[in-house]
């Protein structure tokens, strides 16, 4: 049993004023965010100490959902999140919020993260698209993660980051059971180029699960789209935030700028900007002290578009089902077997696999 509240109905409060430190009169809850792998909501509060602390505050908590919290479960994403908010969110430049709170049991199954509300704010949305301001304020915010955390040996070596060989053998194993599912059940909706691309990738899933085992460079978010990000937050006193850490491992961090431009902010946008998006990100690097040169990120970016098709193929198979979810892994698909066929994805994954 948690020492602490696993579900909003358990946030009382008396606990409140406890944590806080302010004596909190009432409080109640409503749901926020469209994650399938955890619940967020936004407490508002009363309190008799006014200015003392926000009248409102947000809150992540384990999904509802029984297969959603096995799955996250099983890869440690909810001790991964929270040991991020811990440990590693005060060495980035990277704008997340700031916590409160933080509880994590001991098997890594039930957590609790109590934060600022970043609010008013706009929430990114993966179907709707975004604007070319939103995806040059992510692409800085990507800066914000990777420069900081390149080769930095005290980021990336922690030893609850590093790649489980155990849990990556069970991913491995599991995937073609994923792609099975996914082609059952969008066999009629997804163009069938992109379906073609997606069984084409699973059979080289050795290959893309095996780019998990290179050397890191630096910290990777791992699920870098629009809805796990805010933009013109606090009422437009900052441009964008960056949520939902589950996945944060080290890696090559041009995964995240693939799977963003890919996944993340529809073809139209990307082909009339990917040029710019791409040469701000070197900038933005290289600001920071890491230089980055196109030739030089090229074949990881191309890479990096796959892991917007495997990300939607494996989480299709083990979230809970909604019509949103197939929306948005449908949108996630396709956006990323667009890049990927756009620029030969597919070879420089065999290339390099052959190669290593």
């Amino acid at each position: 049993m948690a020492e602490f509240p696993t579900h909003p109905d358990a946030v009382t409060p008396g606990w409140l004023s406890e944590t806080l430190g302010v004596h909190i009169d009432a409080v109640e809850w409503v749901p926020i965010g469209t994650g399938q792998v955890a619940d967020s909501v936004r407490f508002s509060l009363s309190t008799s100490e006014a200015g003392t602390v926000r009248a409102t505050l947000a809150a992540k908590f384990p999904a509802a959902d029984a297969t959603s919290r096995g799955t996250a479960a099983l890869m440690g994403l909810y001790a991964k999140e929270v040991r991020f908010y811990r440990e590693i969110a005060p060495l980035l430049d990277v704008r997340v919020p700031e916590v409160h709170f933080t509880g994590l049991s001991e098997d890594g199954s039930e957590f609790l993260l109590l934060f600022e509300d970043l609010g008013p704010a706009r929430g990114g949305d993966q179907i709707a698209g975004c604007t070319l301001g939103d995806a040059e304020a992510a692409i800085r915010q990507a800066a914000a993660i990777h420069a900081p955390s390149w080769r930095n040996e005290d980021i990336l070596g922690r030893d609850w980051l590093q790649v489980q060989p155990e849990l990556t053998a069970q991913l491995r194993e599991l995937y073609p059971q994923a792609q099975a599912v996914w082609r059952e059940r969008y066999a009629d909706l997804l163009e069938p180029e992109f379906m073609a691309l997606s069984e084409d990738a699973a059979a080289l899933s050795d290959c893309i699960f095996a780019m998990r085992e290179e050397e890191p460079t630096g910290l990777v978010h791992g699920d870098f789209r629009l809805d796990n990000m805010l933009f013109d937050i606090c009422n437009g006193a900052e441009a964008a935030a960056i949520l939902d850490w589950q996945t944060v491992s080290p890696g090559k961090p041009l995964t995240d700028i693939g799977y963003f431009l890919g996944c993340g902010i529809g073809q139209e946008l990307r082909d009339a900007h990917e040029d710019h998006l791409l040469d701000l990100y070197c900038v933005e690097m290289g600001q920071r002290g890491v230089s980055l040169t196109r030739d030089g990120i090229w074949s990881d970016y191309r890479r990096g578009a796959l892991s917007g098709l495997t990300t939607a193929v494996f989480s299709a198979a083990f979230v809970e089902r909604t019509e949103r979810g197939d929306a948005n892994f449908l949108s996630m698909a396709r956006g990323a077997c667009a890049l990927a066929l756009e620029h030969d994805s597919l070879a420089t994954l065999k290339e390099q696999c052959d190669g290593a």
